[in-house]
C-alpha cells in the first residue's frame, strides 16, 4: 500500500511530538484497565523524552484555554488518553468531555517531563530520526509500574509495515460519512494501486471524490 504510506501516521489526533507518548499513555489505559484501575489511581507520571518536545508541548502547569493549546500539550494529550482511551480531535474543543474533565486536569498537572539525552540525539540522528517517549506511572498505593518506552510511531520508516491497516481503516472511516459503499471500496481499491493512481489524470483523480450534494456542506 505505498500511495496511502508516504509519512507518519497520524493515527492518533496527537502533535508530532507527543504521538509515541500518547501510544505509550494507551498502553499503560489497557494495562490498568486489566488491573482494575483507572486513571484515578496514579499518584504520578515521569515522561523521558527529547528536547524538542520540552521545548514545544512541555506545559505542565500552563492553562489550557483553548483548541491551540491542548493540541500542543503533551500532558494534555497523554491525560486524555489514559483517562478515556482514546484521544480525537473532538477531544481539543472548548466545551468537550475531555476539555471539561477534572481528572484529566489534575492528570495533566501530574506529569513532569525530563530530558533524556539519548532520546536528543536520536531525535536528530540522521539513521534514526526517532521520537522517543518512555512513561513510568506511580500508582497512590506506591506501586510503579514498568516503564513503557516507544521510540517511533506507527508510519515512521521504522514501523511502515506495521502502520499500513491502521491507515487504511482510518482513510476508511473518513470515506464512509461522505461516499456509498460502493464508492468507498473503489476509491480504497485506487489507493491500493499505485500504477493505476498514477496513470490517472490529475482530473479524473479528482473527480473520482466529488459529490453533488453533502450534508457537511
Amino acid at each position: 500500500m505505498p500511495v496511502l504510506v508516504r509519512r507518519d501516521s497520524d493515527r492518533i489526533a496527537a502533535e508530532f511530538h507527543s504521538q509515541t507518548a500518547v501510544e505509550a499513555s494507551q498502553k499503560i489505559y489497557n494495562q490498568l484497565k486489566s488491573m482494575g484501575k483507572s486513571a484515578a489511581d496514579i499518584k504520578g507520571i515521569t515522561c523521558r523524552t527529547h528536547e524538542a518536545c520540552i521545548r514545544i508541548i512541555d506545559k505542565q502547569f500552563k492553562p489550557m484555554d483553548n483548541f491551540a493549546d491542548r493540541d500542543h500539550c503533551i500532558q494534555y494529550m497523554c491525560s486524555v488518553m489514559l483517562v478515556f482511551g482514546r484521544l480525537t480531535a473532538g477531544d481539543y474543543t472548548d466545551g468537550s468531555e475531555a476539555a471539561t474533565s477534572p481528572l484529566v486536569e489534575s492528570l495533566r498537572q501530574k506529569i513532569k517531563c525530563v530530558e533524556d539525552p539519548q532520546f536528543t540525539a536520536d531525535y536528530h540522528d540522521p539513521a534514526l530520526r526517532t521520537i522517543s517517549n518512555a512513561l513510568t506511572v506511580e500508582l497512590n498505593d506506591g506501586t510503579v509500574l514498568e516503564e513503557v518506552v516507544v521510540e517511533a510511531p506507527l508510519g515512521h520508516r521504522l514501523r511502515r509495515e506495521e502502520a499500513k491497516p491502521e491507515i487504511l481503516a482510518k482513510y476508511k472511516r473518513h470515506l464512509e460519512p461522505h461516499y456509498s459503499a460502493d464508492q468507498v471500496k473503489q476509491l480504497v481499491a485506487l489507493g491500493q494501486d499505485p500504477k493505476k493512481l498514477e496513470a490517472m489524470s490529475v482530473d479524473e483523480c479528482v473527480d473520482l471524490y466529488a459529490v453533488k450534494e453533502s450534508k457537511f456542506v
